[in-house]
């Protein structure tokens, strides 16, 4: 009977534990759509409240540590329930991280919201929903335990690097066409990053998931597609000197 009680209250603690990994998750990507949502709108008021609301992903992640080294200490798990905590573990250091780029993408929203006027946002609007999508996934991939919907969100990092891509090319020649969008552009892009390092944590979140389920990482490399540091936006040459 002893027993059974050992194993009943390791479950609990393991569900415990999955729950608050799990609040953690739904804040990093409620902070994510807000500070997207800051940025489309202009709202400086509502960029400040995400930068505010990091605070309680920090608090999050050290309750998460505390608990992970409690069941470590004391009830010794073995196999698949270490390798539980473990990924608890390092995903909550992940969500961190990705909370601190939802937080600079609202920082950059503050700036922008004091502009006078901002260059087409649609294609940084389209790679932040694709982020959020891959944010929502993966939490749902953590909580149903599905490595087949972690390795999709693991094949979908490329995507979103291809996306950063074409949006860095596309505000390098806008800046070069509209010298008076320079600061906002600028703004954007360091924006823009902020969004793909939140992709980034979120395949590493699904890697993570992927090692709790099978036992192991994946051993092909994933797909980079950010090849932005190789960019360059060459100046439009007149009509009258082509030829």
């Amino acid at each position: 009977m002893a027993g059974g009680h050992t194993v009943a209250a390791f479950d609990a603690e393991l569900a415990a534990l999955h729950a608050a990994v799990d609040r953690m998750g739904a804040l990093v990507e409620q902070q994510l759509v807000g500070a997207l949502d800051s940025l489309a709108t202009a709202d400086a008021e509502k960029a400040t409240q995400v930068i505010a609301g990091d605070a309680a992903i920090d608090q999050l992640e050290t309750e998460v540590e505390a608990m992970t080294i409690r069941l470590l200490a004391l009830r010794q798990p073995m196999a698949k329930d270490l390798r539980d905590i473990v990924a608890a573990l390092k995903i909550v250091s992940n969500l961190e991280r990705m909370g601190d780029f939802a937080g600079s993408v609202a920082k950059r929203a503050v700036t922008l919201a004091g502009l006078p006027s901002l260059p087409p946002l649609g294609s940084l609007a389209w790679m932040g929903r694709s982020v959020v999508a891959m944010v929502a996934d993966m939490r749902r991939a953590y909580a149903d335990q599905d490595a087949t919907l972690a390795a999709a969100i693991r094949d979908r990092d490329g995507e979103v690097d291809a996306a950063y891509t074409s949006l860095f090319r596309e505000f390098l020649t806008y800046m070069m066409e509209t010298p008076s969008q320079i600061t906002a552009c600028t703004h954007l892009l360091f924006a823009a990053k902020s969004i793909e390092r939140i992709g980034d944590h979120a395949t590493n979140v699904a890697e993570n998931i992927l090692y709790l389920v099978d036992g192991r990482l994946p051993s092909q490399e994933r797909n980079k597609e950010d090849l932005s540091s190789f960019a360059v936006a060459l100046p439009s040459v007149p009509e009258s000197e082509q030829n």
